[in-house]
């Protein structure tokens, strides 16, 4: 009896495995490159000639992609592919004249089919009052207040 319940559970594990593996294969979800962008579109209230720097430090679980100090207008891109699991999330801390704020940049859950829309492409504008996405570069919504 208990060697049924052995290769029942087998089964069971094998189906939780090789289910998400048919349906991306199926999708070629896991061979999607997404391109991330993060745009410092912050205003600049400080005199001529000095920029208005945003700090952002992005990473997942498994890579850190370091801290970058971005320049007005500076585009911040990264890409990356969703793991079998869909569990791909990249997050990032963002500082600017003493505001701070964590933000989910890449979710796969979320933007799997939203970023394929536009070129793969998941696009955030970090402005004076939060970050904001488009998935067609024209249509931006802010979905992260400071």
């Amino acid at each position: 009896m208990a060697n049924h319940k052995e290769i029942l559970l087998l089964m069971l594990l094998a189906l939780c495995i090789f289910f998400p593996l048919a349906f991306a294969v199926s999708e070629d979800l896991l061979f999607i490159k997404y391109h991330i962008h993060i745009i410092n579109d912050l205003p600049s209230d400080l005199p001529p000639n000095v920029p208005s720097v945003l700090l952002l430090h992005c990473k997942s679980k498994d890579k850190d992609l370091g801290q970058r100090s971005m320049l007005q207008h500076e585009d911040y891109t990264w890409d990356s592919r969703i793991n079998l699991f869909r569990t791909t999330l990249f997050f990032c801390q963002a500082s600017w004249e003493g505001k701070q704020r964590n933000f989910d940049a890449f979710d796969a859950n979320r933007d799997e089919h939203r970023c394929r829309e536009y070129h793969n492409s998941c696009l955030w504008s970090v402005r004076d009052d939060g970050f904001y996405f488009s998935n067609d570069n024209s249509t931006w919504t802010n979905e992260y207040p400071w």
